[in-house]
């Protein structure tokens, strides 16, 4: 019982921060510390990022009709411009998925730690602050998703690649990467949703591979507590999702970049304290 409980805050905590550019694992990291599954640590290294499905799952159903290219509510304009945004979606991704998975044991061996994450959490604090001084009064250069080039989506995803750091955010290198180079807030920020798709299914499925190539079992009761964990990020994703895109149609993303340095200036405190 007392780990379903500990799932539910878990699930909260995801939800909340899969796609505001804060950092998921920042914030895991964190609360693991004063919440720990009574699981194995082979079960919570998968747990932490399986958990991400129900946050990815909020997107689909929020963006189902407009990422789905059968809908017979589109004109055969509107579904060739949806064939192409997942085109680029793939394609941004490639960058990450190449790069990434080679990497991807030795990311969580070596770079898996609390120095590195409130690091990257200051250091991407920081510079979202820069970057939106920086853009205060330029015009994006693309403020529609449909004239999203080729090119911008593959810088996209190549800025995907720093999110291998824990700390560094996924959304958050996408958003800013994607800032960075001219598109709009709300450009950025549904193209980093998009990219979340393929990305974050292709690291559970891996996840889960191994977990279960290891010999890891999800019968009884680690099977309900993951259930529990997705289907509370789901709930709680969806929420912040609608927040967010509200959010970043009459704001900037420096109350982020604050919030990424305080909470890392935390992590460090805390870390220092206890050790």
């Amino acid at each position: 019982m007392f780990d379903i409980i500990k799932a539910i805050i878990l699930g909260i905590v995801e939800g909340v921060t899969e796609f505001l550019p804060i950092s998921s694992t920042g914030h895991l990291v964190l609360v693991d510390q004063f919440i720990k599954l009574g699981q194995t640590s082979q079960f919570i290294d998968m747990f932490n990022v399986v958990i991400q499905l129900g946050a990815i799952m909020a997107v689909v159903v929020i963006y189902f009709h407009k990422l789905n290219p059968w809908s017979p509510r589109k004109s055969s304009v509107e579904k060739k411009n949806t064939w192409t945004l997942w085109k680029k979606v793939i394609i941004a991704v490639l960058p990450s998925a190449i790069i990434g998975l080679p990497l991807n044991d030795w990311m969580d061996e070596h770079l898996m730690n609390w120095l590195v994450v409130s690091m990257a959490l200051i250091v991407y604090g920081i510079l979202f602050i820069v970057i939106e001084n920086r853009n205060r009064d330029i015009e994006p250069r693309y403020a529609d998703l449909n004239t999203l080039s080729y090119k911008t989506a593959i810088a996209i995803g190549i800025f995907q690649i720093l999110s291998l750091v824990p700390g560094t955010s996924r959304s958050g290198s996408t958003i800013l990467g994607g800032i960075a180079i001219g598109t709009s807030r709300y450009v950025a920020t549904e193209f980093s949703f998009f990219l979340a798709i393929p990305t974050m299914f292709g690291a559970s499925l891996l996840k889960l591979y191994k977990f279960f190539k290891h010999g890891g079992s999800l019968a009884g009761l680690p099977g309900v507590v993951l259930a529990v964990g997705v289907l509370v990020s789901f709930v709680v994703a969806y929420i912040s999702i609608r927040f967010l895109l509200n959010y970043v149609k009459k704001n900037d993303f420096k109350a982020f970049g604050w919030y990424r340095i305080i909470l890392g200036i935390i992590v460090i405190g805390y870390f220092m304290l206890i050790h």
